[in-house]
């Protein structure tokens, strides 16, 4: 279990940002189960769910940039949960799938040009001996907007997909699994997703050369 305890570049739970946020949400006489459910509930709500701030970067997958930022997309809220978790004692590793959203906005289906999404991450974590998912993405107020039931997390069973919405809607099918990782995937996420989304690709490299231009001129 050591390797799922460990702090990576992207798993950055020594940051003192993180430091400070479990602070605020666990003490030292919680259980085990007690700290993830509260740490879910944190990471769910107070980082804002947005799927346009993807960066192929890979500081911005990490849990420290995540945190500081306050809003993100499913990955990194996985890997900011598992940071916390992990620097609780809770073996943590991180879970890949595409889904397809029945339920999602037109714009974002326009932006992706897709209601395929590739590399949805989620957190899987070892409590009481056994191994569960939890997906903290969707945050409450996203949800309520959306129709659909916030996803819970007791810390005994699996939460990673809204179902239904609440008119009987199919909300997410899970369609590919790519198991779980011990470390962030971090080079086969972003292939992943430039084959998906090659129009996005095209925007994050001319995007990145532009950078990289500026900072010479600069220099």
């Amino acid at each position: 279990m050591d390797s799922y305890l460990t702090q990576t570049d992207f798993f950055d739970y020594q940051h003192p940002a993180l430091h400070e946020f479990s602070a605020q949400h666990v003490t030292p006489k919680m259980s085990k189960r007690e700290t993830a459910v509260a740490l879910y509930y944190a990471v769910r709500d107070a980082i804002q769910y947005n799927p346009y701030v993807f960066d192929p970067a890979a500081n911005t997958f990490s849990a420290s940039h995540c945190l500081l930022a306050g809003q993100s997309y499913c990955i990194p809220k996985a890997i900011l949960l598992g940071a916390l978790c992990r620097l609780n004692g809770i073996p943590a590793r991180l879970g890949l799938a595409d889904v397809k959203n029945h339920l999602s906005s037109p714009q974002l289906i326009e932006y992706l040009q897709s209601d395929i999404f590739v590399m949805h991450g989620y957190i899987e974590l070892c409590i009481d001996g056994n191994w569960v998912k939890a997906t903290p993405a969707f945050n409450k107020a996203l949800c309520e907007r959306m129709g659909v039931a916030p996803l819970e997390f007791n810390g005994r069973e699996d939460s990673i997909f809204h179902e239904f919405n609440g008119a009987g809607q199919q909300a997410m099918e899970y369609l590919t699994e790519y198991g779980s990782f011990t470390d962030v995937p971090h080079g086969f996420i972003v292939s992943q997703v430039a084959m998906a989304y090659p129009h996005l690709a095209k925007d994050f490299m001319a995007n990145a050369q532009h950078g990289s231009l500026q900072q010479d001129l600069d220099e």
